[in-house]
């Protein structure tokens, strides 16, 4: 029999919009509040920044993998950290074994963070770092790692991804409890305000929402109540606001769902202008600009027939694009098999250019702007998220929806509700509910260095048996002390980290003092 091939459809939109349906007319790109876009002319006078996400086995095999993506065109490196760094432990941990450089490179010192970045001029790129419960130290480790270039901190540009909300609510590798861990973020804007000026302090991230089941609605909703959460914190902390909400970022995916996907990144900065300026009264207009990195989306890929996944990155890439997107990832095609291979990654930089180049799109700031269901999924999109940004703010905030699991209990609910609709067959996913094909396409699988264990064991051996111990001991104890008390904690980090204390010594100081967290709701 026949399968049906009736495309599926929303359900809850209509067959054809009008101009009746336009809530209100939009101001032009780059005025408030943003709908159209940040920038006046957006990409007909700068490109989105083209980022490639990399990072497996050592410093070193990851330093080969970047210097590639540079002559292949990528304009911006983003790297990618195994579990045992962003879990701030070292390499030679027990509880690092099997995990070290499996799904990131490991970084356990500065001398790794030097060798990650041999032959490439600080100040001539600008670096995205995924990386959250230790970011501090890995910023303080780039910024070590530029003086030995001459690299002035002023002249350092790139994130910090830093966004230890989203971690508790749906990705998982949080170190400390909430309160001391907003306190090491807002310690970060206020060194960052004063030393690294043009680096961006946050990336407050919907992405990870969204890829654990979020729809999206939930993405820009708990996104953006995050963003609340710590614009709160750094005024508690004594910023003034229109000094540290200027370096503020956002990172969104980018889903199937064309049109959706489209008027969800204009309705954020929307709803970001507004929140801005009227509850809390930011006046600088950098202070109003929701900037965001783009990924296109990991969990529509798919293992089965995996050339497919080249149509469903381009879909979203150019989602994104024209969205209005500050910087963007496209995956590889084989992402849902493993790491990217040197081949999948050359690809999806191509698509990216090739929409640069090629499409034309960039010539016209918001192109789908005025389109009326454009507008009027922005409208829907802004109101319901307000409404659930309404709940949170009902129970005391991100922070307390969190710790209570509200908001891990609203993604889990939305998985599984996708899920279902998948095996029921009302949601289409090609080659895995319809279409399958017996004879699957095999593709090049990249395993990353088994050796690299043995390597940075090896390596932080020498480092121990090299330092100055006692100055060790006294630069973690002066760590001990800042935690223990209100200074900013990364001028004593710093120091540690310049004495050659690892990555695991300065986060089991922090360990000691502040506890690790366990959630107290299962979900």
């Amino acid at each position: 029999m026949a399968q049906n091939t009736h495309p599926t459809t929303d359900e809850t939109l209509k067959p054809v919009y009008r101009p009746e349906d336009v809530r209100e007319h939009q101001p032009d790109p780059g005025q408030y509040p943003y709908t159209r876009g940040i920038y006046p002319t957006m990409y007909r006078a700068r490109l989105w920044t083209m980022r490639q996400y990399a990072g497996f086995s050592s410093a070193d095999e990851t330093n080969q993998r970047f210097r590639y993506l540079l002559q292949q065109g990528v304009t911006g490196l983003s790297v990618a950290f195994d579990l045992p760094t962003q879990l701030g432990l070292d390499s030679d941990d027990p509880r690092a074994e099997g995990e070290v450089g499996r799904v990131g490179v490991a970084i356990d010192t500065v001398e790794d963070m030097a060798r990650l970045f041999d032959g490439i001029p600080l100040d001539r790129v600008s670096t995205s770092m995924t990386i959250n419960a230790p970011a501090a130290l890995l910023l303080l480790m780039y910024e070590l790692v530029a003086e030995r270039q001459g690299v002035p901190a002023h002249a350092l540009s790139g994130t910090i991804q830093n966004d230890i909300l989203k971690e508790y609510a749906a990705r998982g590798t949080y170190i400390f409890p909430p309160r001391p861990s907003m306190r090491l973020i807002t310690d970060t804007f206020a060194y960052c305000r004063q030393h690294i000026p043009k680096w961006n302090t946050i990336s407050i991230s919907g992405y990870h929402i969204r890829e654990a089941g979020a729809t999206a609605v939930q993405e820009l909703a708990f996104t953006l109540a995050n963003g609340i959460a710590y614009v709160q914190a750094a005024l508690d902390a004594g910023l003034p606001i229109d000094e540290f909400a200027p370096r503020l970022s956002f990172f969104f995916n980018a889903h199937s769902n064309f049109f959706e996907e489209i008027a969800k990144f204009r309705a954020a900065r929307r709803m970001w202008a507004r929140l801005m300026q009227e509850r809390f009264g930011a006046r600088d207009p950098r202070s109003l600009q929701l900037r965001f990195h783009t990924q296109t989306a990991g969990s529509t890929l798919t293992s089965q027939q995996p050339l497919n996944n080249v149509v469903r990155t381009t879909l979203e890439a150019l989602a994104a694009v024209l969205g209005g997107t500050q910087s963007l990832h496209t995956n590889g095609y084989d992402e849902a098999l493993g790491l990217p291979t040197a081949e999948s990654a050359t690809l999806a930089l191509r698509t990216q250019q090739i929409i640069a180049y090629e499409s034309g799109v960039p010539a016209v700031a918001d192109p789908l702007g005025g389109a009326y269901l454009i507008e009027w999924l922005t409208d829907r999109l802004e109101a319901e998220a307000l409404a659930l940004i309404e709940r949170i703010d009902a129970m005391g905030g991100a922070v307390q929806a969190i710790e209570e699991g509200w908001i891990q209990q609203q993604i889990a609910d939305a998985a599984w509700e996708t899920q279902q609709a998948i095996e029921r067959g009302e949601k289409i996913v090609v080659g895995v509910n319809r279409w399958q094909s017996g004879d699957e396409t095999r593709v090049p699988i990249f395993y990353p260095n088994a050796a690299v264990t043995a390597e940075q064991t090896a390596t932080l051996a020498r480092i121990r048996a090299e330092r100055d111990q006692q100055a060790v001991d006294a630069a973690l104890d002066e760590v001990r002390r800042a935690a223990e008390g209100s200074a900013n904690l990364l001028p004593p980090i710093k120091e540690a980290l310049r004495r050659h204390a690892t990555l695991g010594e300065i986060c089991n100081v922090l360990r000691a003092v502040w506890g690790e967290y366990r959630p107290s709701v299962a979900i």
